[in-house]
């Protein structure tokens, strides 16, 4: 008989979905770029030694994006997409657990401001703009959760961790 092997489960990143209410109440979403490919996404990546995935997803739009605020406890949701890991020249599976995060401020100057863009959006322009069809389906189930969500608050049903503001 020949060996099974069992499939390789996916490796995990967190990843944060930056929103914000306009003046006239409308839901903008955040997006970034990546960085080798310029394509657009959501704020993402590894668990932060000593951090809850929660808190590593809020560091990471931070870093990404320049965006502080209230994050959801618990994730929205998730996608899966092929990353390539420097150096070995093969795609591995990765599950991103995505956060809401009410947007608070933007600094003016952040981490990664040079290697990727920022670009505040509507929802259905986020749509447009995104090519994971994981991602699309997460932003889609997730807008009329953060639209109809008080301004001071993450979605209904999500506990808030407040984001110290250093």
């Amino acid at each position: 008989m020949g060996e099974r092997t069992k499939p390789k489960a996916p490796r995990r990143q967190y990843g944060a979905l930056p929103y914000r209410f306009r003046a006239d109440g409308s839901l903008e979403i955040l997006l970034v770029t990546t960085r080798r490919t310029g394509r657009w996404i959501v704020p993402k990546g590894w668990k932060i030694k000593g951090k809850k995935p929660a808190r590593s997803a809020a560091q990471e739009a931070f870093e990404e994006a320049g965006v502080r605020g209230v994050i959801s406890e618990k994730p929205i949701g998730s996608f899966v997409y092929d990353k390539w890991l420097d150096g070995d020249g093969v795609a591995t599976a990765c599950e991103v657990r995505v956060f809401a995060l009410l947007v608070e401020r933007q600094e003016d100057t952040w981490r990664e401001r040079q290697e990727r863009e920022a670009r505040w959006v509507t929802p259905e322009t986020a749509l447009q703009l995104v090519e994971n069809e994981g991602l699309k389906d997460l932003i889609r189930t997730s807008v009329e959760g953060l639209a109809t969500a008080p301004a001071r608050l993450p979605p209904p049903g999500l506990p808030a961790a407040e984001i110290p503001m250093t």
